[in-house]
């Protein structure tokens, strides 16, 4: 079987899976003030942080438009599996749908597709990927593949530590009053996601002492990790992602540990320092 992994632009590929062709991304766009940024391949995320530092106004996004995804679907690939933004938190899923449908109006049911909204982003759909792409390089059909995926989605879990939560908060992500007490205190939550929508899980005074947080309730909730792979998201910060890395490897075992960089999406929500994780 041959097959093609899509994501939108929150799956935050690693340097050497952007050079993999079973992979591709479609973009979003991200708007800052007057200034709109495409968040492909030339996106630079430190000249895009100092624009937002130096912008009053609270960056958004945009999703890419069903066209975008039909013309990805025109490829060699027998299946396409497409991996989103969780649907709460975005309409890429939705475009993608739309995309799919548009596709085989045009072309017929020539090919197997599944769009799979994530429940998660950033790091979460970098390990769903990943799985699919061990499955689809094991030889399982496409029936098989997706099933195991789906199952895989439901049992994963993402979980996050931010800097600054004014991002969410401004865009309707979070209650006001998380993002003040956040701030005003030094209190830095640790979040995680329950069906694609985002949740307060604990919270410690000062990120490092949250990232630890992170870890033990990660793997409170993940007895057992020898046969999983550990993705980490970083927003311009490796240390931190070097650090959530060493502190869960002292307490659990993995398959692999996957660290990664945040594309543009993932950059606007996480802001400078912020770390994702997955697994």
């Amino acid at each position: 079987m041959t097959y093609k992994i899509i994501g939108d632009s929150c799956l935050d590929l690693t340097e050497d899976l952007k050079k993999d062709p079973h992979f591709e991304m479609i973009p979003l766009t991200l708007q800052v003030g007057s200034a709109t940024v495409v968040d492909d391949e030339t996106f630079d995320q430190k000249k895009f942080l100092e624009l937002v530092a130096a912008c009053p106004e609270c960056p958004k996004t945009a999703c890419p438009s069903p066209e975008s995804f039909k013309k990805a679907f025109e490829c060699d690939a027998e299946s396409i599996f497409v991996i989103t933004l969780s649907e709460p938190l975005s309409g890429t899923c939705n475009a993608a749908r739309l995309g799919m449908e548009l596709y085989f109006e045009e072309h017929g049911h020539d090919k197997n597709i599944a769009v799979i909204g994530s429940d998660s982003a950033s790091s979460g759909e970098l390990n769903q990927a990943l799985y699919i792409q061990e499955l689809c390089e094991a030889g399982l059909p496409f029936d098989e593949v997706l099933e195991k995926a789906l199952v895989f989605k439901r049992e994963m879990h993402t979980y996050f530590v931010l800097e600054t939560l004014d991002v969410l908060r401004k865009n309707g992500r979070l209650s006001g009053l998380q993002a003040f007490f956040a701030t005003a205190l030094n209190i830095k939550p640790v979040m995680g996601a329950e069906s694609g929508t985002i949740i307060k899980l604990d919270q410690a005074r000062g990120i490092n002492k949250a990232l630890v947080r992170m870890c033990d309730i990660a793997c409170r909730e993940n007895p057992e990790t020898s046969g999983k792979t550990l993705v980490i998201a970083h927003c311009n910060n490796p240390e931190r992602a070097e650090l959530v890395k060493k502190e869960m490897e002292k307490r659990r075992t993995f398959k692999r540990v996957v660290i990664t960089e945040t594309a543009g999406v993932a950059t606007v929500y996480a802001s400078d320092g912020g770390i994702i994780m997955a697994l």
